[in-house]
């Protein structure tokens, strides 16, 4: 039984390590194209191709899209979860999976002067790439740190509230990201996440597809799982609500696969408790 735990431990591990790699080549091309990998006959290499949206579809606005430097909107996402955060002036955001800083720099001037936002990433280039961007416009307020969301480079209960738009589907340890998010946040703390989610079950053939992992279909958890890590991970108030509006540009992803079949995006809410809840 111990030789058969460890075998399937092993498997488990390097399929996690394929998918962080496959995951990291991909972003490094965009990042280094200066852009996203647009259409399905425009690759930029023989990594998968994601094809660009514009922000208004996602539900910024025009200002919002115009208002950061130039190269920070990578027309990668899948919704506006600045909407949903309810920032106040002088808090500190954390943005998972920050790219080339676009939900970063909006949170910035939502939090103002006395506010900072973090952002995190693992890919050296989207870092380089996110702090040219600051520097360009100006951001005195936003940092941006190297890491993976299952293992944040940030300080226990520092962080008032943390935002994400379409990454938490990429990481294969989801809970390990939910648990990460519980210790990052303040007492009181919250979530606002838009992600891709499953509404029924993913068939083989997708779900094992790699490249279509990095276009946030093959790693899509279902609504109910996603409230279940939250809540094992000790969230309260949890709210998901899917976004059907979503499946017209969640389509452009894969076309020719039916992809909004099986996921669409949702928007994703939870708080930290303010006191420790009893184990007893």
């Amino acid at each position: 039984m111990t030789e058969s735990h460890t075998t399937e431990s092993h498997k488990t591990e390097t399929n996690h390590d394929d998918i962080r790699s496959t995951v990291r080549k991909t972003y490094t091309v965009i990042a280094e194209a200066s852009g996203s990998c647009c259409g399905a006959d425009n690759s930029c290499s023989d990594t998968p191709t994601l094809t660009k949206v514009d922000a208004t579809e996602l539900g910024y606005s025009a200002a919002d899209r115009d208002s950061v430097p130039e190269g920070a909107d990578l027309g990668l996402g899948c919704g506006n979860p600045g909407a949903i955060a309810r920032m106040k002036p002088g808090e500190t955001v954390l943005d998972l999976g920050s790219g080339a800083g676009f939900d970063a720099f909006l949170s910035a001037r939502a939090v103002g002067e006395t506010g900072k936002v973090i952002g995190v990433d693992m890919t050296p280039e989207m870092i380089s790439k996110a702090r040219a961007n600051a520097e360009n416009g100006g951001y005195t307020n936003v940092e941006f740190r190297l890491g993976e969301i299952e293992h944040l480079p940030v300080a226990d209960a520092s962080i008032d509230v943390i935002i994400s738009n379409c990454v938490i589907n990429l990481s294969p340890d989801k809970q390990a990201v939910f648990h990460e998010a519980m210790r990052v946040l303040r007492p009181g703390g919250r979530i606002a996440i838009s992600d891709v989610v499953a509404s029924s079950e993913l068939p083989e053939e997708i779900r094992n597809d790699l490249s279509l992992y990095s276009c946030c279909i093959s790693g899509a958890s279902s609504i109910t799982d996603v409230e279940m890590y939250l809540r094992i991970a000790g969230f309260d108030n949890v709210s998901i609500q899917p976004r059907d509006e979503s499946k017209s540009f969640i389509d452009k992803w894969a076309l020719g696969k039916n992809v909004t079949d099986y996921v669409l995006s949702a928007s994703i809410e939870a708080t930290k408790p303010l006191a420790q809840k009893s184990c007893c």
